[in-house]
């Protein structure tokens, strides 16, 4: 399975350490909030409302370096658009990587 990293934010920061630190910083902060938007969300089987929270959370996917990851969520936003739950645990998992990857910046 990938790995998240830096890659992309170092390569747009164009060595500016301070710019790296700020959007790791809006990441670290606006990811837990849209991904409990999205649990609660599916939980309440608003799968159109859960669809847009993919749709949001794909771009901190790809920003993250995570290509495939990012393949998977657009693939499952437009399931959930079809009320379709196909692809909700790879997409999970990839939360879940997430989380644990932005607790170790």
């Amino acid at each position: 399975m990938e790995k998240p990293n830096l890659s992309y934010i170092e390569s747009m920061s164009g060595g500016d350490k301070a710019f790296e630190q700020k959007l790791i910083d809006i990441i670290q902060k606006e990811f837990p909030e849209e991904k409990q938007i999205y649990f609660d969300n599916i939980s309440a089987e608003n799968y159109k409302e859960a669809a847009e929270n993919v749709h949001k959370l794909k771009h901190k996917i790809s920003i993250l370096g995570l290509v495939k990851s990012y393949e998977l969520a657009a693939t499952y936003e437009n399931n959930l658009i079809d009320m379709n739950l196909k692809g909700k645990e790879d997409f999970e998992s990839t939360l879940q990587l997430m989380t644990i990857f932005l607790k170790t910046l």
